[in-house]
């Protein structure tokens, strides 16, 4: 839309309401911060729904698998050759035999359960997730067979650092004269892992494959083949070719099966927001019309001189039309520019907030994750921006429709 000169001065002029159109102002001023709010808080709200859908679900899959076997039996003797039979199939990446246990663990009269993950150095240092997470320690003792790995806040908990024994206590027993006794044994700390999902690191335990196989007594057995593949989105068919290798052994499942609930969940809520987030910018735009209508009204004597000096009806639906498509563009771009800001800093600002008024923000027995994730998707950011653009155009069409349309004999005959 191309003004000229004359179109741009009246438009300016009105937006500049005077003393006594005060009121016309302050919708206007009402109308640029809905938008702005709307369209700022829509973004940050996606943002944190984008991130932590992308964290939390990374994180899973990244110490769990996309597609897992899981032993029918007591446990899967032949893994190796299950494990090279498997890599074979088009779209994995990695496969990692391993046993999964739930037992207590016991220091310094202390205790708390945890879960146990035997697998091999080798497989450990594949995992991305798990490599980059471990914060103290190396995997030396580790690779030895000689300790275990446990999770920061696991350790924290049972009050032990690196070097310290843990005790893990299983639940299956053994069978004595006397009856049933706990099956016990010691372990050193030889690594603690930092992985950000709260219940990962506050209840699990890495174990070397063999030691593990020993406490829990799968000798040259393993309970779960986990799976990677390049795409998780394929997992399912992935899983369908696996399934005919492993035959009756093992029962084959993707990720979608074990977390699609709490995936399909986060999406849901994302979306049900950002609807509502939505509606709050649909208001400011019907704060445009009502505005832009009562400037109409207002401006009626003013509109009809200038038709009867020479205003064409399209120079008069111009005008108005920029008056409202500059109040929609104006809380677009500012609500933009802070609603992206805060997205990218949403994390320091936490921090900063509980550090200020020492109250906890981010509960992350409660979150999940220990920290406030944020992703800013291009495609939903320029979407948003599309679209509280195109509503705030739309709420502009009828005011201007009817400025243009005014009838000067009529407004001026009783001057």
């Amino acid at each position: 839309m191309i003004l000229s000169a004359f179109e741009r001065l009246v438009a300016i002029r009105y937006l500049r309401a005077r003393r006594q159109e005060g009121f016309i102002s302050i919708v206007a001023l009402f109308s640029f911060i809905g938008i702005l709010l709307g369209v700022g808080v829509l973004i940050v709200t996606m943002a944190v729904f984008n991130g932590f859908h992308h964290d939390l679900l990374s994180r899973i899959l990244g110490v769990t698998s996309h597609v897992t076997v899981v032993a029918q039996g007591v446990a899967i003797e032949d893994y190796d050759a299950l494990d090279r039979e498997i890599a074979k199939v088009p779209g994995v990446t990695q496969v990692t035999p391993l046993i999964e246990g739930q037992l207590m663990a016991t220091a310094n009269g202390r205790g708390n359960g945890a879960l146990v993950r035997g697998m091999t150095a080798a497989k450990f240092m594949e995992r991305d997730v798990l490599a980059d997470s471990l914060v103290i320690g190396s995997l030396d003792e580790f690779e030895k067979g000689e300790g275990i790995i446990l999770g920061s806040r696991l350790a924290a908990s049972l009050r032990v650092i690196l070097g310290e024994q843990v005790n893990l206590v299983s639940p299956q027993g053994e069978v004595t004269a006397f009856g049933t006794v706990p099956r016990m044994k010691s372990y050193p700390v030889v690594g603690i892992i930092e992985i950000g999902h709260y219940e990962y690191d506050s209840a699990m335990i890495i174990m070397p494959l063999e030691a593990a196989q020993l406490f829990f007594r799968y000798r040259g057995a393993v309970t779960h083949i986990e799976v990677m593949v390049e795409d998780p989105d394929m997992a399912a068919e992935v899983a369908r070719l696996i399934e005919p290798i492993v035959g009756p052994r093992g029962r084959t499942l993707e990720w979608q099966k074990l977390h699609g609930q709490l995936s399909a969940a986060l999406l849901v809520e994302r979306n049900v927001t950002s609807l509502i987030l939505g509606i709050v910018i649909l208001i400011a735009a019907f704060n445009i019309i009502s505005g832009q209508i009562m400037l109409v009204q207002d401006k009626a004597r003013g509109i009809a001189i200038l038709r009867t000096m020479g205003a064409t009806q399209g120079m008069i639906l111009r005008i108005f039309l920029a008056i409202g498509a500059s109040i929609g563009v104006a809380g677009t771009a500012v609500g933009t520019a802070l609603g992206v800001s805060f997205a990218m800093n949403i994390d320091n600002i936490r921090l900063w907030l509980e550090k200020v008024f020492e109250i906890n923000l981010w509960p992350p027995e409660v979150r999940y994750l220990v920290y406030l994730p944020s992703r800013i998707e291009t495609f939903e950011t320029v979407l948003v921006i599309v679209v509280a653009l195109v509503l705030t155009f739309l709420a502009s069409l009828y005011p201007a429709w009817k400025a243009g349309r005014l009838d000067p004999v009529e407004v001026l005959r009783y001057e």
